[in-house]
């Protein structure tokens, strides 16, 4: 049995660029790669995955409808499946990549671990559940510490109300640590480090 893997972080901490560093290293070695990423995700061409350090790369979407066991077993020769946003999959699918690693496929998958209130995603929660490997991957807060949030920014303030998903990137969302978190919400943001 292959291995389910979790990699997540806050916005902007390079889950993107690190699945497609990823999908070129076992590429380089030989394996067959499918690279995929939820149709919602319409911040970019919908069948690319790209970083904001300007790498990019083709990939297969599906929506939340997607069996993606036998999405991913109509493919030629998968090896291994990584999975960009992952957070916006359903907890059946999650289900449905667990399955691939019983058929010898290697599943890992980049996203978000928590929405902009601080609360589990439908599949990043499922993921916590049945991966066998978690990975964070850390970002920093404007004021040095460990970036924990996913903070929405709407005219300056961080906010907690409103749908779970807007799709956006630096327009509309900043990694924080907890404390900036919740000092924002009060007060204006401004393009320097606070106090």
């Amino acid at each position: 049995m292959k291995r389910l893997y979790f990699k997540y972080g806050v916005m902007g901490s390079s889950k993107s660029a690190q699945a497609l560093m990823t999908a070129f290293n076992y590429r380089q070695k030989g394996y067959n790669v499918l690279l995929l990423k939820p149709s919602i995700d319409t911040r970019e061409k919908n069948q690319v995955i790209s970083s904001r350090i300007g790498l990019q790369e083709p990939c297969l979407v599906f929506d939340k409808t997607t069996n993606l066991f036998n999405f991913v077993r109509n493919q030629k020769e998968v090896q291994v499946v990584i999975v960009d946003e992952v957070q916006f999959c359903t907890k059946q699918q999650i289900d449905e990549l667990k399955e691939l690693t019983l058929n010898d496929m290697t599943v890992l998958c980049y996203g978000l671990k928590t929405n902009f209130k601080g609360e589990l995603f439908e599949g990043s929660k499922r993921l916590m559940e049945l991966a066998e490997s978690l990975q964070e991957i850390k970002a920093v807060c404007r004021c040095g510490s460990k970036a924990t949030m996913n903070a929405r920014v709407v005219n300056g303030k961080v906010v907690t109300s409103g749908n779970e998903i807007q799709i956006g990137g630096d327009e509309k969302y900043e990694a924080m640590c907890y404390a900036c978190y919740k000092k924002y919400q009060t007060e204006l943001l401004l393009n320097k480090k606070p106090n």
